[in-house]
């Protein structure tokens, strides 16, 4: 077997095409939200809102089933960002809004969840997604919800962008700060609810979160921070796959698909991370030595009483 065919081989079997589909829509979706998060250090909101809709996830899935996962998750998605929006404005501090919210959503999905016969079943598939068993109308829902979401992100990008710079100023230009904010909100609550019936509704912060941050990390550029963003999610979502069916078909150790994609987003992180900091480190050090040098060998100043 070739490297080729080692790598690009098992995604010509369906039941890996479709997951495959699912995490590149949503690597460019969630690769220009998670740029807009990290700008706009947002992601203790991202937190919360994974948090917040779970109920609604619960209560479509346990109606639905499947089919009713991600319009129940909308629903709880869109009363969750409004909700957020209003109360760091008006009400209470940022965190503690966000801390009193996802507390009381999180607990009322554990409760409706618990009233199933298949507890435990259900709340794993949740919680972790099942990304291997996404179907056809699965993968269209996703495009289509994807889509919408980055329009809407699209359209307010430029307000947000001003908004993370300057928000006094924001707001003395005559931009409607907080109508850009309730749409901002509820496309990255939406995007989290399409993320989560495919890795799950923990797993989906680190999609939200983890690009934007590494993109950060590589440059200060907008739009090749959002590349790498995207870039990221997608290379994250091919390698989890592979070494998923590589490791359950030809190693016989089963790995859950959606964890395989975070934990390789993760280990790319990972190497980012390190990547900028040697970066960071190598430069600084010669530049440190450059100016002892020069420092040691520099002339002592005459003092003023001897001119």
């Amino acid at each position: 077997m070739t490297a080729i065919d080692w790598l690009f081989s098992p995604f010509a079997l369906p039941f890996m095409q479709r997951p495959l589909l699912v995490m590149l829509v949503l690597a460019v979706a969630l690769g220009l939200a998670s740029v807009m998060v990290t700008l706009r250090s947002l992601q203790f909101v991202g937190d919360g809102l994974v948090h917040a809709v779970f109920p609604g996830i619960v209560i479509g899935f346990a109606v639905g089933g499947r089919e009713g996962l991600v319009p129940g998750g909308l629903v709880a998605a869109a009363i969750a960002a409004v909700a957020f929006t209003l109360l760091t404005r008006r009400a209470l501090a940022s965190d503690s809004a966000i801390a009193v919210v996802l507390t009381v959503m999180f607990g009322i999905g554990v409760i409706i969840v618990s009233r199933q016969s298949d507890y435990v079943g259900q709340l794993q598939e949740l919680l972790f997604g099942r990304l291997l068993t996404v179907t056809d109308a699965d993968v269209t829902l996703t495009v289509a919800v994807a889509a919408a979401a980055t329009v809407a992100i699209a359209v307010v990008w430029r307000t947000q962008l001003f908004r993370a710079h300057d928000p006094l100023a924001a707001r003395a230009a005559g931009h409607r700060v907080l109508a850009t904010d309730l749409v901002l909100a509820v496309a990255v609550a939406v995007l989290i609810v399409a993320a989560t019936a495919a890795v799950g509704n923990l797993l989906a912060l680190g999609l939200l979160v983890v690009p934007g941050a590494a993109a950060r990390l590589l440059t200060h550029r907008i739009g090749w921070m959002v590349a790498i963003s995207i870039a990221m999610g997608a290379l994250a979502g091919f390698g989890g796959l592979l070494i998923g069916f590589r490791a359950s078909v030809d190693w016989g150790i089963p790995l859950a698909g959606g964890a395989s994609v975070i934990t390789m987003l993760v280990v790319i992180y990972g190497v980012v991370l390190a990547a900028s900091m040697l970066h960071r480190h190598g430069p600084r050090t010669a530049h440190t030595t450059a100016d002892a040098r020069g420092a040691s060998t520099a002339p002592a100043p005459v003092p003023e009483a001897a001119r």
